[in-house]
């Protein structure tokens, strides 16, 4: 059932819609311009675990910006500052004194404006695929090819917008967000919304925002690029890079749990992990097509058939689904995502070599106690990136790598080891192998550290 829905007066005269769930300290969630409806959201249960994930342990305050949803829909004017007055009466109207703000994609920017004019009021600025300048990213070839098709055929838009934008695949899921698209506005207003974001910009107002920021960035995705997240890190005077899995614009498709424990984590004042993450990632991973250097990496639960023998099928699985929540947690902080989990192991790709090798030792001295031992194999080149999945040379090579390693150990190629050269990592020589499926013989390198 839909929170009970309350409104805000902005000083335009405009009547914003929110509600709010939970106790604690407050996290006010922007609007996903321009698709907002907080009633409708509330009915798919994909953005309602989203919701519901975020208000665990504090206050969640989510509303619809004017022209959207349940709010005011006949307006005059929708610019940068509208944006900030409605998000102005919301929390006036709440009395929230102090407050975390959440913003995604076009909200960035207000949200950035709003930190600015009112410093003392945000403690933590959270950002998702976020950017400072709408001119810059009104150059991104989807946004211009899709944009005109609002006038067009506004019903294919919702359509194109569902599948396509935010990567909706189930069909009942995808036709339920296409639905709320086509009601929560007009396609005239949905035109003008859009049309505002590209006077968005506040890349001079960057170094003014006072409070800690997390930008979060899903390469893989093609909405927003990477230099969307570059740019707000390094503007951003006490900023965090997390870059996250997944290839939707929606922080509620894809690997929602990663984006949640980062969230929990920044506004708790810790850091999920200790190992920095790297702001400069290769085109490989910016969501482009075709080629680019990446670190490619493989798992193994050693022994898992062993492991269901002895312990049967339930428990095997909550000690395999355990495994591969570790694999997540400790990839995302280390320039990687999961491509896929394989039952008894997981295939990885990373922006840096030394974040991948970061990643297997950590992982190795995780999994030292209870739970199946690891092994892993990493080799670094040009996968061929198909349909969300990885193929080629590389891929294998990593692969026969992990079937050679031992238990907690880890093995890499030779181009690895030189990639990783002069990053204090340590290698031991682990000789030439006959792969299987590889026509030469391998020279493999086992990680000491």
């Amino acid at each position: 059932m839909t929170p009970p829905i309350g409104y805000a007066h902005t000083s335009d005269g405009v009547d914003i819609a929110f509600w709010s769930i939970g106790d604690g300290p407050a996290l006010v969630a922007m609007p996903g311009l321009p698709w907002s409806h907080i009633q409708m959201e509330w009915s798919i249960p994909a953005m309602r675990a989203w919701y519901e994930a975020l208000g665990r342990e504090r206050r969640l305050v989510r509303y619809d910006g004017r022209g959207f949803g349940l709010s005011t829909r006949d307006i005059d004017e929708l610019t940068l500052d509208t944006n900030v007055a409605d998000l102005a009466a919301v929390v006036d109207e709440m009395g929230l004194e102090r407050f975390d703000l959440y913003a995604g994609f076009h909200s960035g920017a207000p949200a950035v404006a709003y930190a600015t004019r009112f410093p003392d009021r945000v403690e933590h600025l959270i950002l998702f695929c976020a950017y400072a300048s709408g001119t810059a990213h009104r150059a991104n070839p989807l946004t211009q090819a899709t944009r005109p098709i609002i006038a067009q055929d506004w019903e294919f838009y919702t359509q194109l917008v569902t599948r396509l934008l935010l990567g909706w695949s189930e069909p009942e899921a995808a036709e339920a967000f296409s639905t709320l698209v086509r009601e929560c506005t007009t396609p005239e207003v949905a035109a003008r919304a859009l049309a505002a974001t590209t006077e968005f910009d506040v890349t001079s107002l960057l170094t003014s925002v006072g409070c800690p920021a997390l930008v979060l960035h899903r390469p893989e995705q093609r909405v927003s690029a990477m230099d969307n997240a570059r740019a707000l890190a390094a503007g951003l005077p006490d900023a965090r890079l997390s870059l996250q899995p997944g290839a939707s614009i929606a922080p509620f498709l894809g690997n929602m749990r990663a984006i949640v424990r980062e969230i929990d984590s920044f506004l708790g004042g810790t850091r999920p992990e200790e190992v920095e993450v790297d702001v400069e990632v290769p085109d490989a991973l910016t969501g482009s097509a075709g080629s680019g250097i990446s670190t490619v990496v493989f798992t193994d639960a050693v022994a898992s058939t062993e492991l269901v023998e002895s312990v049967g099928d339930d428990a095997a699985r909550r000690a395999l689904r355990a495994l591969e929540r570790d694999v997540e947690r400790l990839a995302v902080a280390r320039t990687g995502r999961v491509i896929k989990h394989l039952g008894d192991g997981s295939l990885l790709e990373f922006a840096s070599t030394s974040g991948a090798l970061a990643f297997a030792a950590a992982l190795l001295e995780t999994r030292s106690g209870d739970g199946p031992q690891v092994r892993v194999g990493i080799s670094a080149g040009e996968p061929i990136r198909e349909d969300g999945d990885l193929h080629g040379s590389v891929v294998v090579l990593a692969s026969r790598l992990t079937d050679s390693a031992g238990p907690g150990e880890v093995l890499v190629s030779d181009v690895v080891r030189q990639l990783a050269h002069g990053k204090g990592f340590e290698f031991s020589d682990a000789g030439t192998l006959d792969l299987k499926g590889i026509d030469h013989p391998i020279q493999a390198w086992r990680l000491s550290r």
